[in-house]
């Protein structure tokens, strides 16, 4: 940390949702970072939820989980893979954290009989939760992005908790980035800029004026029509960006630096700009995730395909090992209600690799399980990551071992729980208190393929389930060729499962999507990705 007092960069949106602004938050991050400041950013959600956790995938995409084991937006999940910095609990901040904690405090008489109001009580908390991060003194700058759209109701208390911070940190300590929408008017064939005129007139109405204008279009902007939105919108003409769709969001950083709003951004913070960022590394990734000299298809088995954010830090991950191969990895979604013994091979045959992914309750369950037979009897790379590891262990127990019934105790009724609720566990009626969520440490087993891929035996992983391999079963498991080959240290628990003689069969009880970044791909992916090649190869 350079500062004696970290500088905020406020990151609101207008006419849609959806425009990127995690994207464009992450973005400023990496270039300030490359200019040797230290940088985070924080997500503040309206939604009354206290976090995701409990939000179905289709509602809001993927819950992604921190190193301490917040379950949170899929917003963090960018800023990490940006920045290489993990993020915490005090990064992703919501509606139903700040009014849970506000009602606390009021029910144990904090407040001394005072009437609670929005205003000073729960824009204070927000306030409160911002300058959080600024208490570790580590950063220079600490970036907040307000989800949805300026106007909405829900998120009228974070626009004006940002009012009143602004006014108390003073002239240079802030700054605000607007990101709005310039639709394409195709009948017309013109771009058109008052809904973005609407957004910022609306944030006027606010008390907020926009330091930054991050226009999102299909469609390229010209000179004329950015000095147009600057003139309107009191804004400099050299604070207009454009943010036009590009192949890759990885793009998207070298795009905002061609058009200097690492520089901009600088200005409005008062803090000099002499460092030329170094984007060299980036800029090569950019160029293998733009032309890879491979391409192979794998297919990712879900019951959530039909929305790809639901697994969005698995496609990244894929993106990020795919450029270490120097492949572009081609995801075929592939609903695991519809598959079963009779189309297996039609749907799943010509894949280079086999990935069954995480998620929660029965549905598609016996799909997955016929999937994981599929890469196991036919030598296809495998992957299965929490529930794709536990249906792997099922798919094992009734195919090899001959316990047809075997099954987990959560998905139903079985004397055979070879997936099962640890006896610790069975007593906690709250889902929350069952949950192992968060880091845990993983030894792994010398000459296995997980070792190889990790080049280290003690490794750490994040983890978001309830269930766990029923330890009673294992030498059987071992017995037939499906090895423990990766064991929790503290408690013994299977983490990661081998199939021996398979050319590449893994299963992991952790998720290796959360911590993989463009600066640290996981070793996982990037040894099923050169796993997938051999085959495809073959």
């Amino acid at each position: 940390m350079k500062l004696s007092k970290p500088k905020y960069i406020f990151v609101t949106g207008g006419v849609a949702s959806s425009l990127g602004k995690g994207i464009i938050s992450a973005s400023i991050a990496r270039l300030l970072q490359a200019r040797g400041y230290s940088v985070t950013i924080q997500k503040l959600d309206p939604y009354i939820n206290v976090d995701p956790g409990t939000l179905n995938p289709y509602e809001h995409g993927e819950c992604y989980v921190t190193e301490d084991g917040a379950e949170t937006d899929l917003d963090l999940g960018h800023y990490e893979r940006f920045t290489n910095q993990p993020t915490s609990k005090a990064n992703n901040v919501t509606t139903g954290k700040i009014y849970k904690s506000v009602i606390e405090k009021e029910r144990k008489g904090e407040y001394l009989g005072k009437t609670v109001q929005v205003i000073p009580h729960i824009t204070d908390e927000i306030k409160r939760r911002i300058q959080l991060l600024a208490q570790r003194k580590e950063y220079d700058v600490i970036i907040t992005e307000i989800g949805g759209t300026v106007g909405d109701i829900e998120s009228l208390p974070f626009i004006e908790s940002v009012r009143q911070l602004r006014y108390q940190l003073g002239y240079k300590s802030t700054a605000l980035v607007h990101l709005t929408l310039i639709p394409y008017m195709t009948a017309s064939g013109e771009l058109k800029t008052k809904p973005t005129q609407h957004s910022v007139k609306a944030l006027l109405e606010n008390g907020l004026q926009p330091d930054i204008l991050v226009l999102r279009t299909e469609h390229p902007l010209s000179t004329a029509l950015r000095r147009k939105v600057a003139l309107f919108c009191n804004v400099d003409a050299n604070a207009v960006m454009e943010s036009i769709d590009v192949p890759t969001i990885y793009e998207v950083p070298l795009r905002m630096h061609e058009q200097h709003l690492d520089e901009v951004v600088l200005d409005k913070l008062n803090l000099p700009s002499e460092q030329e960022p170094d984007m060299a590394a980036w800029s090569a990734f950019v160029e293998r995730v733009k032309n890879p000299s491979k391409k192979i298809e794998i297919a990712l088995v879900g019951k959530y395909t039909e929305l790809p954010d639901a697994y969005k830090s698995i496609c990244e991950s894929f993106i990020h090992a795919g450029a270490v191969n120097d492949c572009k990895v081609k995801l075929r979604y592939v609903n695991s209600e519809k598959i079963d013994a009779q189309n297996v091979a039609e749907k799943l045959g010509r894949m280079a690799g086999i990935v069954v992914a995480p998620g929660f309750g029965n549905r598609g369950i016996e799909g997955k399980i016929e999937a994981v037979r599929f890469a196991r009897e036919n030598n296809i790379p495998f992957l299965g990551i929490c529930l794709g590891m536990q249906c792997a262990v099922i798919e094992f127990a009734r195919n090899v071992l001959g316990i047809s019934d075997a099954n987990s105790s959560e998905m139903d009724a079985t004397p055979h729980p070879v997936i099962d609720l640890m006896e610790e566990q069975k007593g906690v009626t709250a889902k929350g208190g069952t949950m192992r969520l968060g880091a845990y440490p993983c030894t792994l087993k010398k000459g296995s393929k997980v070792a190889a891929a990790y080049g280290k035996l003690q490794i750490s992983e994040r983890h978001r389930h309830r269930y766990e391999f029923n330890n009673d079963y294992l030498p059987q498991f071992e017995a037939a060729g499906m090895q423990a080959v990766g064991i929790n240290p503290d408690t013994g628990l299977v983490e990661v499962i081998e199939i021996a003689g398979h050319p590449w069969f893994v299963g992991t009880q952790y998720h290796p999507e959360y911590k993989s970044t463009v600066e640290r791909p996981s070793p996982l992916f990037v040894a099923f990705v050169a796993a997938a090649l051999a085959h495809e190869n073959k």
